[in-house]
């Protein structure tokens, strides 16, 4: 089926954020070792963003490295920090080639030196780009970012900076580490697991879930455009009615 024939344009949503899961399931099925699913998945990762950015989506987040996968094998944590510093380095001109702008959430400041500073590099080459933003969520986890945030307020009420009585929803969001980015519209999780893994949580209060069984180094073009158009057959209604909606 011709999944991308079937999209709207006009009814694309504005923001898709992707749980990437199932590289470690891959490669065990293939009998290789889990980084080979890492490396594999890298080519899915080139191919959501280029749907992403070819349909003309504004911001896509992508979760690569949380921050409970810290505590996964030091072999495989040094694989992945090896495999985001040659990604970034080898399509930082694919990026600006594509008008992407490269960004990223979470706490870096935990990241290796060399992986920070070509992450850097990339953003700041990139900055100017004003197509696709593409959003790497690195060292990432929700909970932290709520804290953190918690933490940055109660500073300003400390210091006089900040009235408790004013304090409401959007004040939490200025402060969090998507402050820039609007909410996400998708969200997509590969694998077959049906959680959403300390992954932006206040972000998600009326995000559309989308779950495949397709692991991720078999994520396509297709299976996004596949995501697409289930998202665009469902009614948001931010909790409101369906007759209000149609007014």
């Amino acid at each position: 089926m011709d999944w991308k024939a079937q999209i709207d344009s006009a009814k694309l949503p504005q923001h898709v954020a992707i749980i990437m899961d199932g590289n470690g399931r891959w490669a065990k099925s293939q009998g290789m070792a889990r980084v080979f699913g890492h490396n594999k998945g890298v080519d899915s990762v080139r191919q959501a963003t280029e749907a992403a950015a070819e349909l003309g989506i504004k911001y896509l987040t992508l979760y690569a490295f949380s921050t409970e996968n810290w505590n996964r094998p030091q072999q495989e944590v040094d694989a992945l920090m090896e495999l985001l510093v040659n990604t970034i380095a080898k399509e930082t001109d694919t990026l600006m080639k594509n008008n992407v702008r490269l960004l990223t959430i979470g706490d870096t400041n935990r990241l290796p030196e060399r992986t920070r500073e070509i992450f850097k590099a990339c953003m700041e080459k990139t900055q100017s780009n004003n197509g696709l933003q593409l959003i790497i969520a690195l060292s990432y986890s929700s909970r932290w970012e709520i804290t953190e945030a918690v933490k940055l307020i109660a500073d300003k009420v400390k210091q006089g900076q900040l009235d408790i009585s004013s304090i409401d929803q959007q004040t939490i969001s200025r402060h969090l580490n998507t402050a820039s980015f609007p909410d996400p519209d998708l969200l997509i999780r590969t694998s077959g697991e049906l959680r959403i893994s300390n992954f932006l949580l206040w972000q998600l209060a009326y995000t559309e879930l989308y779950f495949t069984d397709c692991l991720w180094p078999e994520f396509t073009k297709e299976e996004f455009y596949k995501a697409l158009v289930n998202y665009q057959q469902r009614e948001r209604r931010f909790g409101k009615t369906s007759d209000q909606i149609a007014k």
